[in-house]
């Protein structure tokens, strides 16, 4: 479902039009200099320039869908839901599991476990892990396995477009026309390098973090969540490498993680 919260206001806009004018630049610098993808379509050779555009496509497409998704809103009118959903059964059997929600300060709605309230989204967010202002969107449990993809995509185009790049300058002879002429394709290749260590080290982290079961959040607050301060284990969420990374990925619903933290011993929110 499409959350077009994220979309309204002119932050949102300017922010997704920066992305899209850094990645138009990129291409144009790419494209327009003598570098290896110019030279193999001059050359009739279309494979490689058609396969990198569809990955460009591909990660802004990825973009927007993790910009505009709903990342996991607490809503309102949640609990009159119908049908009956496995979360919901989870929440209505918290005495029995002598578990307590924590009611939001904000919006005063009870949070499932593991949700945040977004004070720059102004809403309760399930799985909360960050405010991503490059997408302008929180990362929640809805839209985090797709945010983990785009990431992904995103390093694979990087990784590409940094040699190709570097294949259209020549500094044999470097002078101020030389400079000049070469502006777009030499800050093409500045972004492309900046933006490929900060996705590595992106994707790495959050790689990291699925496969523990954990958050952002979670991993940099844990001494002020209580229902992790609390617990008898470190974390009563992670099921093992494999297991974590599968419901991370594989998922096709929300999770009732009052049911997981309580077969560890969880006892409070």
């Amino acid at each position: 479902m499409m959350a077009w919260r994220g979309a309204r206001g002119s932050g949102g806009f300017m922010v997704r039009a920066v992305y899209v004018g850094l990645t138009c630049g990129v291409l144009l610098g790419l494209f327009l200099y003598p570098t290896d993808l110019q030279r193999q379509e001059e050359q009739g050779d279309l494979l490689q320039p058609l396969l990198f555009l569809a990955l460009v496509l591909c990660s802004m497409s990825l973009y927007f869908v993790v910009s505009l998704m709903d990342p996991g809103y607490v809503e309102h009118d949640e609990e009159e839901k119908e049908p009956v959903s496995d979360e919901k059964e989870a929440m209505n059997s918290q005495e029995a599991l002598n578990l307590r929600l924590r009611r939001c300060g904000y919006c005063l709605l009870k949070q499932p476990m593991r949700a945040r309230h977004c004070q720059a989204c102004r809403h309760c967010v399930r799985r909360y892990d960050h405010h991503c202002p490059w997408i302008y969107n929180c990362v929640g449990e809805r839209n985090h396995p797709f945010f983990v993809a785009y990431l992904a995509v995103q390093l694979v185009v990087l990784l590409w477009a940094l040699p190709v790049a570097w294949s259209g300058l020549d500094f044999e002879h470097p002078s101020w026309a030389w400079f000049q002429y070469n502006l777009l394709l030499l800050l093409s290749f500045l972004v492309v390098a900046i933006f490929t260590v900060v996705m590595t080290l992106l994707l790495g982290c959050h790689l990291y973090l699925a496969s523990h079961n954990t958050t952002t959040w979670e991993f940099m607050s844990r001494h002020r969540i209580s229902y992790l301060r609390d617990c008898e284990v470190e974390n009563p969420f992670d099921r093992g490498i494999f297991l974590n990374l599968w419901q991370f990925f594989c998922a096709c619903r929300l999770i009732a993680w009052e049911t997981l933290y309580a077969e560890v011993g969880g006892h409070t929110v």
